[in-house]
């Protein structure tokens, strides 16, 4: 059994993700930072189901925190599979945007991504194997109006898992992102009404959070080891 770490878990997109991950057989910590009753739900649904789980809540903007919460989870042995799929969006087009909105989501989805990955990286490279997956966005690929900030840091996700993906590749780790488009969720659903998914995806609805848990999945297994760093989108054929 493998452990993984789910981080943004309390989400959509993150509870598909380890519930899919916890199927595979996995131990999966789900984290939750803004929303940790919501994780401690999904870790009890994946028990029932017959899974291992545990609820993780810490700030992955703040050093010290994710670090002593990594080490407390490193306590158990190496963490093999990591996903960093916590991030957030503060929308506003650039003129009226505040220094607060663009350093906040720079820093959930790079700073998170360093604060949490870091430190897992020695403890994965001594066992020779390991996935980490990042969740990206169509937003850091074509761009999106009001989103220069999220774009900013998503495609700075790119540029990280390129480089981490050569640095890693000797050693039994792959590093991949995925790039999601339109995906059904509370917010999504009102964000984009179905006039607006028929105009902008060409297959003419929003993606399931099951379906993009599944492409992770499959780069979180055994059969992707010679699959790294990949960009790979999952939009409705958007881009």
């Amino acid at each position: 059994m493998k452990r993984a770490l789910v981080t943004g878990g309390s989400g959509a997109i993150g509870a598909a993700i380890a519930a899919t991950l916890a199927a595979a057989g996995h131990f999966v910590y789900v984290h939750g930072f803004a929303n940790p009753d919501r994780a401690s739900r999904i870790v009890e649904e994946i028990q029932r189901g017959g899974g291992a789980a545990e609820a993780v809540s810490f700030d992955v903007t703040d050093a010290a925190a994710a670090e002593q919460a990594v080490a407390g989870m490193l306590q158990a042995g190496p963490i093999q599979i990591l996903v960093n799929n916590a991030g957030i969006h503060d929308d506003a087009v650039m003129p009226g945007m505040k220094r607060e909105q663009w350093s906040r989501v720079i820093d959930v989805s790079l700073g998170g991504f360093f604060n949490v990955t870091q430190p897992l990286l020695l403890p994965m490279i001594r066992t020779r194997w390991g996935r980490v997956i990042n969740i990206s966005s169509v937003s850091g690929i074509m761009g999106n109006r009001g989103q220069t900030n999220y774009a900013a840091a998503k495609a700075g996700l790119h540029g990280a898992t390129r480089a981490l993906a050569l640095e890693l590749a000797s050693r039994g780790i792959t590093v991949n992102s995925v790039a999601p488009g339109v995906i059904a969720s509370a917010l999504s659903d009102a964000a984009f009404p179905k006039e607006v998914i028929d105009k902008i995806v060409p297959m003419k609805r929003a993606g399931r959070p099951d379906e993009v848990a599944a492409l992770v999945g499959f780069l979180a297994s055994q059969e992707a080891g010679y699959i790294s760093g990949q960009q790979i989108s999952i939009n409705g054929a958007m881009a």
